[in-house]
């Protein structure tokens, strides 16, 4: 597997939620950014393909941004980001699968236009004016 630890930036800030004073004096927050343009690691191919895939966790200039503070410990909280990066990327790697265009059987057609058939009839002699033809 590559190795994009050097691609990586990291920003820490305050976390919010439970943690008293200890929330108020640390910054244990992390914020991982992976700029997909600038990757050395990833193919043109690639970089198409992620951008596609996870469009919805992409921010300005192509940044892919993860954030990670349901920890106390900004060590805990970087590794979460660098494993929530690994599996997004396998996420956003996959290449989708192309439609293979199905044509229906002669038999399934004719099956269909039957049922049709015998569905119009029953119609046909609900009607007031019913003629046998």
């Amino acid at each position: 597997m590559r190795n994009f630890n050097l691609e990586f930036d990291f920003f820490t800030s305050r976390s919010s939620g439970a943690g008293g004073q200890h929330v108020n004096k640390v910054e244990t927050k992390v914020e991982l950014r992976f700029n997909i343009d600038n990757s050395n690691l990833l193919s043109d191919a690639e970089k198409l393909l992620l951008k596609e895939n996870l469009k919805n966790r992409i921010v300005q200039d192509n940044i892919l941004q993860i954030i990670s503070q349901s920890s106390r410990s900004q060590l805990r909280n970087k590794e979460n980001c660098i494993e929530k990066f690994y599996e997004l990327l396998k996420i956003g790697l996959i290449k989708p699968k192309k439609r293979k265009k199905r044509k229906i059987s002669k038999v399934a057609k004719e099956k269909i236009l039957e049922q049709k058939h015998r569905n119009s009839e029953k119609k046909k002699r609900r009607k007031k004016n019913f003629e046998i033809d």
